[in-house]
């Protein structure tokens, strides 16, 4: 099992004051899904971490703080480059852990994320030009199991989660682009945008 350590930015309530934080993922397909919130729930129940089994499976591609004024402009930005890319293939392939805290699913294929993440650039300039902080884009994709652990907690997963094994595959057709107030909140969704065939 992958241990890592994070380097990407997380929002502190602060920074999200007078904001909205936006996500855009890529969820898996039904039967993944299932997979993937049973691991979810066992973690839960295993370790004590409510929040594991509350949140959806998804792929974080880009997280963003923006003004709800912005919000049509960005979606009309997100459609333009979105809708002109092709759905591709997502392989989930063993567990990782993100110290000090998260426990997730290996992406195999990091290209189409970046990729994207390449081309949604133009909105992090947008955003920056409205004073909002920079955007953060994936550039390490990952499916996170279980995250924002406790040491103690995150300690025991890694040493149960480096005997497991997991393997599963879906495509990508849509991204979702989802908001919140707070970043306690649960996310609302925004939009979806369809990828070609």
């Amino acid at each position: 099992m992958d241990t890592e350590t994070i380097t990407h930015k997380i929002f502190s309530p602060a920074q999200v004051n007078g904001f909205s934080e936006y996500l855009l993922v890529a969820r898996p397909d039904a039967s993944v899904d299932a997979q993937i919130m049973e691991e979810k729930q066992f973690f839960s129940a295993h370790f004590t971490a409510p929040a594991a089994a509350n949140t959806k499976p998804h792929i974080t591609i880009a997280s963003f703080l923006a003004g709800e004024a912005m919000e049509e402009t960005i979606i009309r930005w997100m459609h333009r480059i979105i809708s002109s890319k092709k759905s591709f293939r997502v392989t989930l392939n063993q567990y990782g852990a993100y110290r000090p805290h998260t426990i997730y699913l290996r992406v195999q294929d990091h290209e189409p994320f970046q990729q994207l993440a390449k081309e949604l650039k133009v909105v992090d300039q947008y955003i920056r030009g409205y004073g909002c902080p920079e955007m953060q884009l994936v550039t390490n994709p990952y499916l996170p199991i279980a995250g924002k652990l406790e040491q103690t907690t995150y300690s025991e997963a890694v040493k149960w989660y480096a005997e497991k094994t997991f393997h599963a595959s879906f495509s990508v057709k849509e991204l979702v682009l989802l908001r919140r107030i707070n970043p306690f909140d649960n996310c609302k969704q925004v939009n979806v945008f369809g990828l070609l065939p």
